[in-house]
C-alpha cells in the first residue's frame, strides 16, 4: 500500500486570484518556499548542508534519501506533520521551527496511510511534493 496519497488539494484562494496551479507550478512553489523556509538549514539542495547547520547541536537531514530510509516510498504525511509542526522534531537542542502557521496556500486536504482525512496548508503540501520529486538525488 502507498503511502498517503494526495486524495485532494482545495485552495482556498484570495479575491481576485481564481487559478489553482498545475503540478509543475506547485512543485516551482514548493521549491521556491523550501528556499525560504528550509535551506538555511537543510541546504539549497536539500542534503543537510546549509549555513546553519554547522550551528546545530544535532546532524540536519538529507531530504534526498527520506524515500530511501522509507523502504522506498516518500512519507508524505510525516514530512507534513513535521513541517506544520504536528509531530516535533529536535534540531538544535530544541524542535525544528514549525512551519505551518507561517505558511498559506489555502486549505489542503490529504488521505492518511489509515484511511484518515489529514488538513494542511496547501504551502506545506507543495513542499513536501517538491521534497518528493528530490528523492534519490
Amino acid at each position: 500500500m502507498k503511502t498517503a496519497a494526495l486524495v485532494l488539494l482545495s485552495l482556498s484562494l484570495s479575491a481576485g486570484a481564481a487559478m489553482a496551479q498545475d503540478a509543475s507550478g506547485d512543485i516551482q512553489t514548493g521549491e521556491a518556499l523550501f528556499q525560504s523556509y528550509c535551506a538555511g538549514c537543510h541546504g539549497v539542495e536539500a542534503k543537510g548542508e546549509g549555513p546553519l547547520a554547522p550551528l546545530l547541536a544535532v546532524p540536519v537531514a538529507d531530504l534526498t534519501g527520506l524515500a530511501a530510509r522509507n523502504g522506498g516510498e516518500f512519507p508524505l504525511i510525516r514530512v507534513v506533520e513535521l513541517i506544520d509542526g504536528r509531530q516535533l522534531l529536535q534540531g538544535h537542542g530544541g524542535p525544528m521551527p514549525v512551519f505551518g502557521p507561517m505558511l498559506g496556500g489555502g486549505a489542503a486536504v490529504l488521505d492518511g496511510p489509515d484511511g484518515s482525512v489529514v488538513q494542511t496548508r496547501g504551502d506545506v503540501v507543495r513542499i513536501a511534493e517538491y521534497l518528493s520529486a528530490l528523492q534519490g538525488r
